[in-house]
């Protein structure tokens, strides 16, 4: 699966200047919510996921993501994954308004059981570690971390998670003092 093919395909890849999530700046940068809103496409990332998540031996009880973008991903690669043969739950962590993220009541999160947290792209990894904080906190166990795109310059785990991506794609990114002269002379987009 060419995963940035498909991002090109759903008009979710972008030149120009990108205040990210993460606070850094980049000259590229992909909308992921633009890419899942095509539900042929957000099964055939959930679906690679899934599958690159069991051959890995990847076990779990369900699938978190951070909402808002984790949210249908999590749900999509819920559907195609299974452990033992068995269907698993999906379910969201979402912003506590203290700057970490919780569980919603709904939710009912057993002591013992396992997750895998998926990310759309994982730049610096903040808010999908904050849902395995908060899915920890609930007394479950991180199997690891699953991501359509890693965007990380170091490649492996994340703060020793185990971590599957569909792909790497490094783009540069750049700390607010440090934005190079002809990235700072575009216009800035914060998304």
């Amino acid at each position: 699966m060419d995963v940035l093919t498909l991002y090109k395909e759903a008009g979710a890849y972008h030149e120009g200047h990108f205040l990210l999530a993460s606070g850094r700046h980049s000259p590229k940068f992909l909308q992921s919510t633009t890419l899942l809103q095509y539900p042929h496409l957000t099964e055939q990332i959930g679906q690679a996921l899934a599958a690159k998540l069991m051959e890995g031996g990847v076990q779990a009880d369900f699938i978190i993501g951070p909402a808002m973008g984790g949210v249908t991903l999590a749900y999509e690669t819920a559907r195609h994954y299974r452990r033992g043969g068995e269907r698993v739950r999906a379910i969201f962590a979402e912003k506590d308004g203290l700057g970490g993220m919780k569980i919603r009541e709904a939710f009912t999160i057993q002591p013992g059981e396992t997750f895998i947290a998926v990310e759309d792209v994982l730049t610096t990894g903040g808010s999908v570690l904050k849902a395995v904080r908060a899915a920890e906190q609930a007394g479950a166990t991180c199997a690891g971390i699953a991501c359509i795109v890693d965007r990380r310059a170091v490649d492996g785990p994340l703060e020793g998670y185990p971590l599957v991506s569909l792909t790497r794609l490094v783009f540069d990114t750049y700390a607010p003092g440090e934005v190079p002269d002809w990235l700072a002379a575009l216009p800035l987009q914060e998304i």
